[in-house]
This record gives structure tokens, C-alpha cells and sequence, in this order.
């Protein structure tokens, strides 16, 4: 084991989630919860209620009257964009900015926001009843790399550099460079925080969407995801080198390039008003 993993891992076992997603949680994984527990634990987070009744309020969702209450707003939600945005807020609080001029946190979270935004938006032209959940899985395929940025800041600088310069996958260069990559830090953390399968598998494969054993087909939407944000996001454009998703991933969602251009386009809209409840507040605060 590397001495830079020994780091990272030590690392991560510093970090923890806030109590009031601990508790939002715990009620959210019991049978049979009721909606006033969950807006009773919104409540008692006085910066969590203002985040969750300004995006209920915001034109991304172009409600006719102004939602007042956070039981209101909990209903209309659904527990499942409650749990995600809880879960993105407290993550952008538990895991400080990192001291490096090249990383900005907000391109960091706008990206985020567009790849979950956009995992969600595959998964519902696939059909998939519960499609809410893999905006959380799109939104946080790149955790690692805000804790690589903390933790070995100097490595991860020449990683993008070199990938940059020589248009080289960023994984690989990691794993050259490092002897890690950015997509297994992740889901260290995720497995520290005992996040389900589904999340974990989703981040740790969506470079490798074939080596994803017991959810495929979501790693797949999140691999195809993840292209889409970069290339959109000023990397290039989708299909043509780095940015061309595994045939594999294309096939098991059935789609192709041109609804993926579709897709994005249709989402593109609410990033930055989940972008606006998510991360400015945080440094507003």
C-alpha cells in the first residue's frame, strides 16, 4: 500500500457527516416513515430549511403560489430530492474548499449539478420508476477528487496538468502518477459513510462501466452522464476523444449521440438553481 493512500485513507476517517443527515437517514431507511419526521429533521436545521424552501421557490420548479412551509415543501419534493440535497449540502459543508488557486469549488459543484441532473434525465427517457435517485449518483461521481485536492493537493495538480497537456485520460494518469485514481477514493469515502451499493458501484466503475457487477445499467447511465458534463462543460465535444462514451454504456441504455445532446439540453436549465442552493449560501454563511 502506497504511502499517499495511507494519507487519503487516514484522511477520510476524519471526515463525517452531519447529524441532521444522520438522522434524516436513519428515518427515511425505516418502513413506513412519516412525512413529519422528515420535515420535523429539515426544521431543526434552521440553514437546511432555508436551502430546501428557496429551491421549492425558485423557477426551477414554476410553482403558480410561494411555498411557505417545509412540510409543503417536503411534499412536493419527495423524500428522495430532500435526502440528495440534504446529503450535497452537508457534504459541500464537511469538505472545506481545498487551498489550490486552479480549483474552483463552484465549477466543481456546477459540474456536479449537470452530470446528476443529466444521469436523472437518462434515466427517465429509460423509463426507470425511481429515476430521482440517480441524480445523487451523477452528483457525486467525483467526490474523490475533493478529497485528493485536500489531502495530496501537489500530486493531483500534475495529474490534471499532464492529462490536460497530453490529452490523456485522467484516470490513468492518476494511476500512473499516484498509484490511485480519483474514482476508488470516492468510494472509499462512500464505503466509510455506508452508502448503498448502488452509489458506491456507480462512482468507483463509471471510467470502467464494465467492471460494474450488481448495478450496470446505472453505472452505465452515470458513465455516459459523465461524458456528456465534461464535453458540454468546455472539454471538448461528446463523441470524439476523451469524451466518447464506452460502446457498451451506449447499447445497454440504448441511446445515442443525439439523444444524449438532447437530454442535456432539456436539464441544462435547473443547474443553476440547485447550483444557488447548494454552494452559495455555503459561503454566504
Amino acid at each position: 500500500m502506497s504511502t499517499l493512500w495511507e494519507k487519503i485513507t487516514r484522511d477520510c476517517k476524519l471526515i463525517t457527516l452531519p447529524d441532521v443527515y444522520i438522522r434524516l437517514k436513519d428515518i427515511i431507511d425505516t418502513p413506513e416513515y412519516r412525512l413529519d419526521d422528515v420535515a420535523d429533521t429539515i426544521r431543526s436545521d434552521p440553514a437546511l430549511t432555508t436551502r430546501v424552501l428557496k429551491l421549492i421557490n425558485s423557477p426551477y420548479f414554476g410553482l403558480a403560489s410561494k411555498i411557505e412551509t417545509v412540510f409543503r415543501a417536503v411534499s412536493l419534493l419527495g423524500t428522495q430530492q430532500i435526502h440528495d440535497l440534504t446529503l450535497a449540502t452537508c457534504i459541500s459543508e464537511s469538505l472545506h474548499e481545498p487551498d489550490n488557486i486552479e480549483f474552483d469549488m463552484q465549477d466543481y459543484w456546477r459540474r456536479s449539478i449537470f452530470c446528476g441532473l443529466v444521469a436523472q434525465g437518462i434515466a427517465r427517457r429509460m423509463g426507470l420508476i425511481d429515476s430521482e435517485r440517480l441524480f445523487v449518483c451523477g452528483l457525486l461521481f467525483d467526490l474523490g477528487h475533493l478529497i485528493m485536492h485536500q489531502s495530496i493537493p501537489e500530486e493531483t495538480r500534475q495529474a490534471f496538468q499532464q492529462s490536460r497537456q497530453h490529452s490523456q485520460p485522467l484516470v490513468e494518469v492518476e494511476r500512473e502518477l499516484i498509484g490511485l485514481d480519483y474514482a476508488r477514493v470516492g468510494a472509499t469515502l462512500m464505503r466509510q459513510w455506508s452508502f448503498p451499493l448502488c452509489l458506491i458501484e456507480t462512482t468507483e466503475f463509471h471510467t470502467e462501466p464494465l467492471r460494474a457487477k450488481h448495478h450496470p445499467t446505472e453505472t452505465a447511465m452515470v458513465h455516459i452522464a459523465v461524458m456528456i458534463s465534461e464535453a458540454l462543460m468546455g472539454n471538448g465535444k461528446l463523441g470524439e476523444g476523451l469524451n466518447t462514451p464506452h460502446p457498451a454504456a451506449l447499447e445497454k441504455t440504448g441511446l445515442d449521440l443525439a439523444t444524449c445532446h438532447s437530454i442535456a439540453e432539456e436539464v441544462r436549465p435547473g443547474i443553476e438553481h440547485i447550483l444557488n442552493t447548494i454552494y452559495p449560501l455555503k459561503k454566504a454563511s
